[in-house]
């Protein structure tokens, strides 16, 4: 059973090398997860910082909610209308 987070390592790479559509058939976060790797960086080098900004507990929640309801329409076209929602390696 895949996880929430099954390919997203994957697709992060492929979007961080400049293959948009490639990282959008891994995960559709792969994009999202590289750009804010950028963003995180290069504030992080700007400002001499580890954690250029504060994480709240509702950036977690909101995560959190859209991993697992993306999670869950893919097992629903998977598994339940049979259609091929999670990429075969």
């Amino acid at each position: 059973m895949p996880c929430p987070t099954c390919f997203l390592t994957r697709a992060t790479t492929e979007a961080l090398q400049g293959n948009l559509s490639s990282s959008m058939q891994w995960h559709a976060f792969g994009p999202v997860v590289a750009a804010m790797l950028i963003i995180w960086s290069v504030l992080a080098i700007q400002q001499r910082r580890l954690r250029p900004f504060a994480i709240h507990a509702w950036h977690l929640i909101v995560a959190a909610v859209a991993l697992i309801s993306y999670w869950l329409v893919r097992l629903g076209l998977n598994f339940g209308l049979g259609m091929q929602a999670f990429p075969v390696y």
